[in-house]
């Protein structure tokens, strides 16, 4: 009953709907990389997925476009967009949320909750206690929310006994420009395999400021959208479920550039809290990709910034319009004094 109080309809045609679930949403821009007439939009995904801003990571921007066709539903790795008639879901095999198998459990599981520890979307609960039959060993219950799994493998890949099955929806191509990324770790905190992290360096120790997990990685592309540099590039290679009408689907999406964000946020600020002390300065991405040395720390020229500077000992936000969405600025400021809201996409 919960699911359905979120469902929102996009669109409608005589009995035909298109229904979505942001719940279930990871922000990939998928089905809008599918759309035929561009009606949706995708944006804002660093600050949503960080609670930095009450909105959906994908709108309905040229509703009066749309076809109510169902492609964008077909490709949706999770199913948050789903075509309906009459009120009933017109999910099948052509759906790759549908013909993707569910992760499954079989009789070798021994209950050790390495899986319930591990999994990135927390879909997975353990049950267990000490067998009562004189045997040292667990038994209980595994149960797999397969509504919300991603398909990411973790559970499978450290599981000790081989007790899991785990169908990815994708197999693609993960690239990263080391010279363009500022290390904002907005990738790491949308990824919702937990494919990209941050290794831990010993004492002088040169590591890369971001690193990828292959294997997690469902090429979804979230990262790639959510980057306001575009320092990733994610491109999905094939389909990997076995499903019906998949030529259709792969000549929407191998190969594909994923979708620009749409810019949907504003910064505000608030000049009777702010400091000006410059860390929002200093840890935009935008700002550091302009100006290496201030990604150092190096505030001269204060007033000449991409987005943010500081002018008369105050935060000033320069451009709007070149801002990306990521909220590390707000993520920084230790006195709360600039935020992100919602902007309406144009």
């Amino acid at each position: 009953m919960q699911d359905e109080m979120q469902l929102s309809v996009f669109s409608e045609k005589k009995d035909r709907q298109l229904v979505y679930r942001p719940e279930k949403c990871i922000g990939c821009g998928t089905c809008v990389q599918a759309c035929p007439k561009g009606a949706l939009s995708v944006g804002a995904v660093g600050a949503v997925a960080r609670g930095l801003l009450d909105a959906d990571f994908l709108e309905m921007t040229k509703k009066d476009d749309c076809l109510v066709c169902g492609i964008c539903a077909k490709v949706c790795p999770t199913g948050a967009l789903e075509l309906r008639q009459e009120g009933k879901p017109l999910t099948d095999m052509s759906c790759i949320s549908k013909a993707t198998r569910p992760a499954s459990v079989n009789e070798n599981c021994v209950h050790c909750g390495i899986c319930e520890d591990i999994c990135p979307q927390g879909c997975i609960e353990v049950s267990r206690d000490i067998s009562t039959d004189g045997k040292l060993k667990l038994v209980g219950k595994i149960n797999i929310d397969t509504e919300y799994c991603v398909h990411c493998g973790w559970c499978a890949a450290l599981c000790p006994v081989n007790a899991i099955s785990v169908e990815k929806p994708f197999a693609g191509r993960w690239t990263w420009d080391e010279n363009v990324c500022q290390a904002c770790q907005t990738c790491i905190d949308v990824c919702p395999a937990n494919a990209i992290f941050t290794k831990k360096a010993e004492s002088g120790e040169r590591i890369e400021k971001i690193s990828h997990r292959r294997d997690a990685c469902i090429y979804c592309g979230a990262c790639a959208v959510a980057c306001p540099l575009d320092a990733i590039d994610v491109r999905k290679t094939a389909i990997l479920p076995e499903m019906e009408k998949k030529g259709l689907l792969e000549k929407k999406l191998l190969e594909v550039p994923y979708p620009a964000a749409a810019l949907r946020t504003r910064l505000e600020t608030d000049d009777d809290a702010c400091l000006g002390c410059g860390n929002c300065v200093i840890v935009c991405p935008v700002n550091a990709s302009d100006n290496l040395e201030l990604a150092a720390g190096y505030l001269y020229d204060m007033d000449e910034k991409a987005i943010l500077g500081v002018k008369n000992g105050k935060i000033s936000v320069i451009n709007q319009e070149r801002c990306g969405g990521d909220g590390t600025c707000v993520l920084i400021c230790p006195v709360n004094a600039i935020w992100l809201v919602k902007k309406e996409v144009e």
